[in-house]
C-alpha cells in the first residue's frame, strides 16, 4: 500500500515548521537519500531527505503552508506496481484510522486499522523509523527498539527490518499517566483589548513568524522562572587594545583580524576552566557540570537571533576562534545553521558594544547558567596604580547568573576570571 511521508522532527524541540519549497514533483522516483524538501523550523532552512525508495504519487502539504505539525502527512509514496489510484483520500482514510471514543461501560473498545503503529521509544526516546518500515516491522513481529537505522542520522528503513529477525514484541507497559500541561501565564492584556484599544488609530499587524513566537516563549519563560541576579564590573581594556593591534598586524599577511569580541570569547572559555564550580546548566532536579567549555554567542539577525555554540573554546586559538565565530554569524543570518550547532553551551555572551550601548542586563538562556552582557569600550578617567588620575579604554559588563546553579560568590570569582583574563590579554595564549 502506499507510504505516508510525514513531517519530520528536524530538532529535538520541533513541533511544528513551514514546508518552504518541494523540491519533487508528482510522478518523480526517488530514492533513499535524495533530498525531497525544504523545511523552516522556528531558527533555521533544512533539507529533508527521502528515506524510502519510489515514487512521489500524491503531495498532500503544498510548499509555503505554514504551521505543520510534526508527523502531519504531507506526501504519498507509491512502490512499484502501485498507482495513483491506489492513494485515495489520505486525509480521509488517517480520519477513519483513528480510534473512536469508547461507549460508556465498555470495558475494551474494538480495536482500529491504523495505517502505520505509532513510533515506540528507546530509553525514553523517540526511534525514528519511516511508516513502510514501522508496518513491516509489527507484521513480523519486531521491537523498532532493537534495530539499528542505516538512513539519515540512524532513521529505520525498509531495509533494515526486512533483513532483522523477527521476535516477540515486548509486552506493552501500562500508558502512563497524562501530565496536566502547565496553565498559560498571563502576559499582558488579551489581542482583542489591545487592538480596541488602538481603534481609530492607524496601524499595521506584523505576523509573527515562528522564530519571534519561540523568542517570545523562551525568554518570557526564562524572565518568569529563573531567578536572576546580576554582578557588574569595569573592565580595562588598555593592555588588551594594544595587544590586539599587534597580533593584527602580525597577522595580517594571514587574512586574519581579530576583534574584541574574540578575545572576550576566548577569556570566557579561560574563566569556565579556572572557575569549573560555575561551567554549569540547570537540569530540572539537578544541575550538570561540563568539562569542557561550550560558549554560545548572540547573534543579531533580521527578526531575531541566534546563539550559534562554540565547542571547546578554551582548547582554541584566537584566530580559530575568530574563523569560526565569523562562519557561524554569516551562517545564522542566513539562516543556515543545524539545530547542533545552535543548542547546547553553559555559558553565552551579549555583545551590544558596537551598538554604542554602556551597558545592559541580559536575559539567560535556559538551560545555560549565566550570560554576559558586554558594553561598548569608551574612554573614561581612571585612577591609576600610583593613585594618579588618568584616562583609559573601559567596557562595562553585566552577568546575569541563575541562583540556583551559581551562588554570588562563585559567580564573583566567576566575573573575577573573565576580567583578569581580560585585562591581561598575553596570559591567554600561555
Amino acid at each position: 500500500m502506499p507510504t505516508e511521508i510525514l513531517m519530520p522532527a528536524l530538532s529535538p524541540t520541533m513541533e511544528e515548521g513551514t514546508l518552504a519549497k518541494w523540491l519533487v514533483k508528482e510522478g518523480d522516483t526517488v530514492s533513499s537519500g535524495d533530498v525531497m524538501a525544504e523545511i523552516e523550523t522556528d531558527k533555521a532552512t533544512m533539507e529533508f531527505e527521502a528515506v524510502d525508495e519510489g515514487v512521489i504519487g500524491k503531495i498532500i502539504v503544498p510548499e509555503g503552508t505554514e504551521g505543520v505539525k510534526v508527523n502531519d502527512v504531507i506526501a504519498v509514496l507509491l512502490e512499484d506496481g502501485e498507482s495513483a489510484d491506489d492513494i485515495g483520500d489520505v486525509s480521509a482514510s488517517t480520519a477513519a484510522a483513528a480510534p473512536e471514543a469508547p461507549a460508556e461501560n465498555t470495558s475494551a473498545p474494538a480495536p482500529t486499522a491504523s495505517p502505520a503503529p505509532a513510533a515506540p521509544s528507546k530509553d525514553g526516546n523517540r526511534v525514528f523509523a519511516s511508516p513502510l518500515a514501522r508496518r513491516i516491522a509489527a507484521d513480523k513481529g519486531l521491537d523498532l527498539a532493537t534495530i539499528s537505522g542505516s538512513g539519515p542520522h540512524g532513521r529505520i528503513v525498509k531495509a533494515d527490518v526486512e533483513n532483522a529477525t523477527p521476535g516477540a514484541m515486548p509486552a506493552s507497559a501500562p500508558a502512563a499517566k497524562a501530565e496536566t500541561p502547565p496553565a498559560a501565564v498571563a502576559t499582558g492584556p488579551s489581542t482583542d483589548v489591545v487592538i480596541k484599544t488602538y481603534e481609530g488609530r492607524p496601524f499595521e499587524e506584523v505576523k509573527l513568524d515562528g522564530m519571534r513566537k519561540t523568542i517570545a516563549a523562551r525568554l518570557t519563560e526564562a524572565k518568569q522562572s529563573v531567578p536572576h541576579f546580576y554582578l557588574r564590573r569595569d573592565i580595562q581594556l588598555d593592555a588588551l587594545m594594544k595587544f590586539r593591534s599587534q597580533l593584527n598586524k602580525q597577522l595580517e599577511p594571514r587574512g586574519v583580524k581579530l576583534s574584541v569580541n574574540d578575545f572576550i570569547i576566548k577569556a570566557c572559555a579561560l574563566a569556565l576552566q579556572q572557575v569549573p564550580e560555575a561551567n554549569a546548566v540547570w537540569a530540572g532536579d539537578r544541575t550538570l557540570k561540563f568539562e569542557k567549555s561550550d560558549v554560545a554567542v548572540a547573534v543579531a539577525i533580521e527578526g531575531g537571533l541566534f546563539t550559534p555554540v562554540l565547542k571547546d573554546a578554551e582548547m582554541k586559538s584566537l584566530s580559530a576562534l575568530s574563523a569560526e565565530m565569523k562562519d557561524l554569524a554569516s551562517r545564522a543570518r542566513d539562516r543556515k545553521l543545524a539545530p547542533h550547532e545552535y543548542q547546547g553551551g553553559s555559558f553565552a555572551i551579549s555583545n551590544l558594544g558596537m551598538f554604542g550601548i554602556d551597558n545592559f542586563d541580559a536575559i539567560i538562556n535556559p538551560p545555560h547558567a549565566a550570560i554576559l552582557a558586554v558594553g561598548a569600550g569608551v574612554k573614561k578617567p581612571i585612577v591609576g596604580a600610583d593613585g594618579e588620575l588618568t584616562v583609559g579604554m573601559v567596557m562595562s559588563v553585566t552577568l546575569s547568573v541563575d541562583h540556583r546553579v551559581i551562588d554570588g560568590a562563585l559567580g564573583a570569582n566567576l566575573l573575577q576570571a573573565i576580567k583578569d583574563n581580560l585585562e591581561s590579554p598575553m596570559t591567554m595564549l600561555a
